[in-house]
C-alpha cells in the first residue's frame, strides 16, 4: 500500500497529557470504587493514594527512557537496547498483550451499563455476555478501531473532546452524589470489618492498577510529539497526579453516599440494588434520577474513549515489534494517514477473541491486570543499566536520585504482582512461559545457533519468575490464593530482600556498551528516517514474533 514512511509528529503536550488521561479515565471509574470498599471499606482511600505512587515512579522512570527513544512503540525499543533480543522479544509479547486487551474491558463496561435499557446483553445475575451481547462488543470494537484510521492529528482531537467530558462528569458525579446523600459516619463505620491487608490488596485487584495503566499511553505515543523532552514528564506526571485527585473525591463521594443499612453487615458484604452499574444504581438509590441518566451516558463515552487511545496505542507496539525484526515487516505499513493499518486488523482481531474466554468486565478487568502488571517491572533496571551502557546519551529529561527513585519502582511492581494473589500470578507466569516455550521451539527448529539467542541476558529471568511463584505460592491463603507459610507483610519484607537481589542480577546481564550503542543508533535511525526495514540486529525484518 503506498504512502506516507513516517508517522506525523502532530501530538503536542495537551494532547499527550489528554492521552494519558483519557486512558486513565475510562471504565474504572465507574466500578473501582464499589470493589475497592468491598475489599478495604473506608481505608480503600488508601489503595488510591497507594496506586497512585506506585504508579508515580514508574512514571518518573519512564519519563526519562521515552524522551530517549522518542520513537512509537518506546518501550519495545528501550528493552532491545537495554537486554538484548530474547529479552526483547518476551516484553514485545507482554506488551502486545496488555494493550491489545484493555479495549475489550472498555467496550465491555459499555454493554454491561447498556444492559439497563437494551435487557438481553448481559445475564442479569452473572453480568457476563450473552450471545447478542458479545456480537455488540465485537461491533463495538470494530467501529472504535475504524476511527482510528485517521490520521494522528484527527485522533488526538478526538480523544481530547472526550476527555473534557471524561474528566467534567466524574468531578461532577462526586459533588451530586455527597449533595444528595451525605454520611459521613460510613468513613468510619465496620473498619474492622475487613482486613488491613486490603488495602494493598485492592491496589491489584479492584481496578485501581488497571485505572491507572494509562499513563503509558503518552510514551506510545513519543513518536509523534515534536518536543518529547518537555512533554512527555508533564504528560506522564501530570495525568498520574490528576487521576489521584479525582479517584480520591470519587472513593470518598461513593462511600459517604451509601445508606448506613448497605453496609450493616460489613464491607466485605455491601449489597444494594443495581450493582452492575453502582454509580448509577447509587445515583437512582438516593434520588438523584436526572444524574443516573447523565452516567449512563457517561458509561459509552468514557470507556470508549479509552478503548478509542488504547487501539491507537496497540498499532505502534506492533509496528516497534517490526522493525525490531520480532514481527513481519508488513505490520510497519502506513495508509495515506500516516497509520499502521496491518496494527490496527491485528488488535480488533485479537481484541474480539478476548471476549470469549473472559466473557464480563470483571474476568477481563483480572485478565488485563495478569496481563499488564508485568510490563512495569523491567523499566527501572532498563533505566538504571542505560545510565551506565550509554552515560553520554542524549537525555531531554534526567531523573534525579536515579537508583533511589528505580529501586523502589521495582519493588512496587514486585508487590503489585504479590497482592494480586497467587492464582494470578500463576496464570500471569503461565502466558509468559507458553510464549518462552514456543519461541525456543521455533529457534531450535529453524536451527538457528544458540550463540545468538541472547540467553546471556536474558537468564536472570529465569530466577525472577521462579522466585515470585514461589513467594506467592507459599504466602497467605484465603483470597490471596497460597498455602499460608507466612503472613501478608511478612512476604512484603522477603519481596524487598528478593528485588535488590534480582536487581543485581539483571543489571549484570545487561547489554555491553557497544552493543547497546549499537542497537540504539539502529532506533534513532528508525525515527528519523521512518523505514520500513529494520537491519543489523541479527534478525531479518521479516522474522515472526515466534
Amino acid at each position: 500500500m503506498a504512502g506516507p514512511t513516517k508517522l506525523r509528529r502532530d501530538a503536542g503536550v495537551i494532547g499527550l497529557l489528554y492521552a494519558s488521561l483519557g486512558a486513565m479515565i475510562g471504565s474504572g471509574w465507574l466500578f473501582g470504587p464499589l470493589h475497592a470498599a468491598l475489599e478495604a471499606g473506608p481505608w480503600s482511600v488508601f489503595s488510591w493514594i497507594i496506586g497512585a505512587i506506585a504508579v508515580l515512579f514508574l512514571a518518573f522512570v519512564f519519563a526519562e527512557l521515552s524522551t530517549m527513544f522518542p520513537n512509537s512503540g518506546a518501550l519495545v525499543h528501550m528493552t532491545h537496547v537495554s537486554h538484548g533480543d530474547l529479552v526483547g522479544k518476551i516484553w514485545t509479547w507482554i506488551l502486545f498483550l496488555a494493550f491489545v486487551s484493555v479495549p475489550p474491558v472498555e467496550v465491555t463496561s459499555v454493554v454491561t451499563y447498556a444492559n439497563a435499557y437494551i435487557p438481553g446483553l448481559i445475564t442479569p445475575t452473572s453480568g457476563i455476555l450473552t450471545h447478542l451481547g458479545t456480537i455488540v462488543s465485537i461491533i463495538l470494537l470494530a467501529f472504535v478501531v475504524a476511527l482510528n484510521f485517521l490520521a494522528i492529528r484527527l485522533v488526538v482531537a478526538i480523544n481530547s473532546a472526550a476527555t473534557w467530558w471524561k474528566v467534567i462528569i466524574p468531578l461532577a458525579t462526586i459533588g451530586i452524589l455527597m449533595a444528595y446523600s451525605f454520611h459521613p459516619g460510613n468513613m468510619t463505620a465496620h473498619a474492622a470489618s475487613t482486613p488491613i491487608s486490603g488495602i494493598f490488596t485492592a491496589v491489584a485487584t479492584a481496578g485501581i492498577i488497571f485505572s491507572f495503566l494509562g499513563f503509558q499511553q503518552a510514551i506510545a505515543l513519543a513518536g509523534e510529539t515534536r518536543n518529547p523532552g518537555r512533554y512527555i514528564p508533564i504528560a506522564l506526571i501530570g495525568s498520574v497526579i490528576i487521576s489521584m485527585l479525582i479517584y480520591i473525591g470519587l472513593q470518598v463521594s461513593f462511600i459517604i453516599a451509601l445508606k448506613p443499612t448497605d453496609i450493616a453487615q460489613g464491607w466485605e458484604h455491601l449489597q444494594f440494588t443495581g450493582m452492575f452499574g453502582p454509580l448509577a444504581a447509587i445515583a437512582v438509590a438516593v434520588g438523584a434520577f436526572w444524574w443516573a441518566v447523565i452516567l449512563y451516558v457517561d458509561a459509552f463515552v468514557s470507556p470508549m474513549g479509552t478503548a478509542f487511545i488504547y487501539v491507537t496505542a496497540s498499532p505502534r507496539i506492533i509496528m516497534a515489534a517490526g522493525e525490531m525484526g520480532n514481527a513481519p515487516k508488513q505490520v510497519i505499513k502506513l495508509n495515506q494517514n500516516g497509520v499502521p493499518w496491518i496494527g490496527l486488523v491485528i488488535t480488533w482481531i485479537v481484541g474480539a477473541i478476548f471476549f470469549f474466554p473472559f466473557p464480563s468486565w470483571q474476568q477481563l478487568v483480572s485478565a488485563v491486570s495478569l496481563i499488564t502488571v508485568l510490563s512495569y517491572m523491567i523499566g527501572p533496571i532498563i533505566l538504571l543499566h542505560l545510565r551506565r551502557a550509554l552515560p553520554a546519551a542524549p537525555r531531554p529529561f534526567r531523573l534525579r536520585a536515579v537508583r533511589v527513585v528505580s529501586v523502589i519502582a521495582f519493588i512496587f511492581s514486585n508487590w503489585i504482582i504479590y497482592w494480586t494473589g497467587y492464582d494470578t500470578v500463576k496464570i500471569l507466569f503461565s502466558l509468559v512461559a507458553v510464549y518462552v516455550v514456543l519461541y525456543l521451539a521455533w529457534y531450535l527448529i529453524k536451527r538457528k545457533p544458540l550463540s545468538k539467542l541472547g540467553w546471556e541476558q536474558a537468564w536472570w529471568l529465569l530466577p525472577y519468575f521462579i522466585g515470585m511463584w514461589l513467594i506467592s505460592w507459599f504466602g497467605p491463603s484465603g483470597k490471596m490464593g497460597g498455602i499460608g507459610l507466612y503472613g501478608f507483610f511478612t512476604g512484603m519484607w522477603i519481596l524487598v530482600v528478593f528485588s535488590l537481589i534480582i536487581l543485581g542480577l539483571a543489571l549484570s546481564c545487561g547489554q555491553s556498551n557497544e552493543a547497546a550503542q549499537r542497537v540504539a543508533d539502529q532506533i534513532k535511525d528508525l525515527g528519523s528516517r521512518g523505514i520500513e526495514t529494520h537491519k543489523g540486529t541479527g534478525h531479518a525484518a521479516e522474522e515472526p514474533i515466534f
